[in-house]
């Protein structure tokens, strides 16, 4: 059985996106090469690597195993190119990393914009997920270096504290709710909100607390960006629920009232996961480094 780098990266592509047609716009082929580099591969493994459904692709039991092999290998060729490009000089390198949305919205941008002035032969892959998925991605080697809520589970992962972050109830000064100074997250559920777009981290995270407390939250607009939901609170479009670090970085006139989460979940210790610190890549290693010296 042989499989070359495209078809395994091709692979990655499939279940990251879901379909072959994302992956193949992901890989650079045309759906057609695609599909046949996915039907070739299936031959040779002599099972069937993916359930083909009419929205998308769905892994079989092979499929996941093939997929755990890819991302061995595929990080494998990336630590490679990263110690071969110490020798080579300026062989580029590309570190994936994964983050809650207030490590990628605020703790990252300024850290990562650092690291990758000083190092302009590596690039970043930043891509924003849930905690928990962020820890099980790291640990199924879909990413080197992962950013997430303490409350993940980081089985089997390398764990150091990274940041400490705190979620607040942002509120227009003049709202019901600008004279309190704490409050449950299910009284919250009483007002309307700003929320973050649907593939939001905290979006996600949020409407699972939600759930859990029996209710749901009415959102009025949904936004990209902690940015932009702090001016839509500001200009009266409702509440919202962010980290406290980003409300006040936006805060510098003072617009909005913050009042504190009487929820334990509200308080969080960001903390950087990786499988093993001493199996990165030489990029990796590098960057991790540099976020764990900024914090």
């Amino acid at each position: 059985m042989h499989f070359d780098l495209t078809d395994l990266r091709l692979f990655l592509h499939v279940a990251e996106a879901g379909s072959i047609t994302g992956a193949a716009e992901r890989s650079g082929l045309a759906l057609a090469s695609a599909s046949a580099r996915i039907r070739g591969m299936e031959e040779k493994a002599g099972v069937l690597l993916l359930e083909r459904r009419r929205r998308g692709v769905e892994l079989t039991p092979a499929g996941q195993t093939l997929l755990q092999h890819a991302r061995l290998i595929a990080g494998q060729v990336q630590r490679m190119r990263g110690e071969m490009g110490e020798y080579a000089g300026g062989l580029k390198g590309r570190v994936p990393v994964l983050a809650n949305t207030a490590a990628a919205d605020v703790h990252l941008p300024d850290s990562l914009a650092a690291f990758l002035a000083a190092n302009p032969n590596v690039d970043v892959d930043l891509n924003e997920r849930p905690s928990p998925e962020v820890a099980r991605a790291v640990a199924q080697g879909e990413a080197e270096i992962g950013i997430a809520a303490g409350h993940a589970d980081f089985s089997g992962l390398e764990t150091t504290p990274f940041r400490t972050d705190r979620l607040v109830l942002a509120a227009p000064r003049g709202h019901a709710m600008a004279s309190r100074e704490r409050i449950t997250f299910a009284e919250a559920l009483g007002c309307e909100f700003v929320g973050l777009s649907g593939d939001s981290a905290l979006g996600r995270h949020l409407a699972g607390h939600a759930a859990r407390a029996g209710g749901r939250m009415r959102t009025r607009v949904r936004v990209r960006g902690l940015d932009a939901a702090c001016r839509m609170v500001a200009l009266g479009a409702g509440v919202a629920i962010v980290p406290e670090t980003a409300v006040r970085r936006w805060n510098m006139q003072e617009t909005l009232a913050l009042i504190s989460l009487d929820d334990p979940w509200a308080d969080r210790r960001l903390v950087l996961a990786v499988r093993r610190l001493d199996s990165l890549s030489v990029h990796a290693r590098r960057l991790t480094e540099h976020l764990l010296a900024a914090a």
